[in-house]
């Protein structure tokens, strides 16, 4: 008698969104990072979360965690001239006509070199397309320990000719058990950026009202998805942000010298986020830098660009 198809032969072991997950632990620390945008999905210090966690079943909510290369925010329309070439990629902001945050945030990274307990690195090359002919690979390290989570991305152009490039990263801080309303939000940065109504930058100002986070500002009745320039630096180059919620506590973020402006989102508007966190993110450039050249890398044929952030909870 032949085989007879059972419903158990047809099961298909379906992947999650999130792709390959691994876990990083360093005394109370536990981050969660997965393959998929080599994206930040947890992390938390003790019971206390630092970043809004996404389950690992489900497509990250507005890009939460995530690498955005090679690009950070919007590039108008998709399309740019770069080194006597016009290059279009998908628009992937319908409503505002926009291609957001890069190549790579949907992008399965595989682990590169050996990982430990506290520390991996995930990898991926972009695939040259007609929109960007650039085979530029992108290494991502996470790394936990006692001054809280390190993250170091190293690009490589492997081709043979100049590359444009940006980074940043997504992630959303934690509120924690309060609301925003309730939390205080501090920037190092003196310039806002002004933009039109597809949030595309028109120029920049020096901070007043609810863009002056020079200090520390009570986040009730502000609504921010706002980028900001001339970040402040400490002695060692860095330049930070603090979220501090009602029972003391701060989420501290620092970046390195290579990321020059900082894009800051209250999720008002983003049904995914609904002001459950706030989205501080790191950019060595603005909006729009493939089309102005602003602050807009120049990757030679086998450079490195090498760009550090991180996060602690105090």
């Amino acid at each position: 008698m032949g085989h007879v198809n059972s419903a158990l032969d047809d099961v298909v072991q379906t992947p999650a969104p999130s792709g390959t997950q691994h876990v990083l632990r360093h005394g109370d620390q536990i981050a969660v990072v997965a393959a998929v945008g080599a994206s930040l999905r947890e992390y938390r210090v003790g019971e206390r979360d630092v970043v809004l966690p996404f389950a690992e079943d489900e497509i990250a909510p507005a890009f939460s965690g995530a690498t955005l290369a090679p690009w950070p925010n919007r590039l108008a329309g998709g399309l740019y001239g770069y080194a006597g070439g016009t290059y279009q990629v998908p628009i992937t902001e319908p409503d505002r006509l926009t291609a957001l945050h890069g190549l790579v945030a949907s992008v399965p990274f595989v682990v590169a070199g050996e990982p430990s307990d506290e520390a991996v690195t995930l990898t991926t090359t972009i695939v040259p397309t007609h929109g960007y002919p650039w085979p530029v690979r992108v290494d991502v390290t996470y790394a936990l320990g006692d001054g809280g989570l390190e993250v170091t991305t190293r690009a490589t152009n492997l081709g043979t000719s100049t590359a444009p490039y940006g980074l940043g990263f997504h992630p959303w801080l934690s509120p924690g058990d309060a609301s925003l309303d309730e939390c205080t939000l501090q920037l190092g940065a003196r310039l806002h950026v002004t933009v039109d109504e597809r949030l595309l930058p028109t120029g920049d100002e020096e901070v007043e009202g609810s863009y002056d986070l020079l200090e520390p500002r009570l986040l009730r009745g502000v609504a921010l998805d706002d980028a900001w320039l001339a970040p402040v630096r400490d002695e060692a180059g860095l330049t930070w942000a603090r979220l501090t919620t009602p029972d003391g506590r701060t989420t501290a973020m620092w970046a390195d010298g290579t990321f020059e402006a900082w894009q800051v989102c209250t999720g008002d508007y983003v049904p995914a986020i609904a002001r459950r966190g706030v989205a501080v993110e790191p950019m060595t450039c603005i909006a729009d830098a493939f089309r102005t050249g602003d602050l807009l890398v120049e990757l030679a044929p086998g450079q490195t660009h090498e760009a550090r952030w991180g996060l602690r909870l105090e």
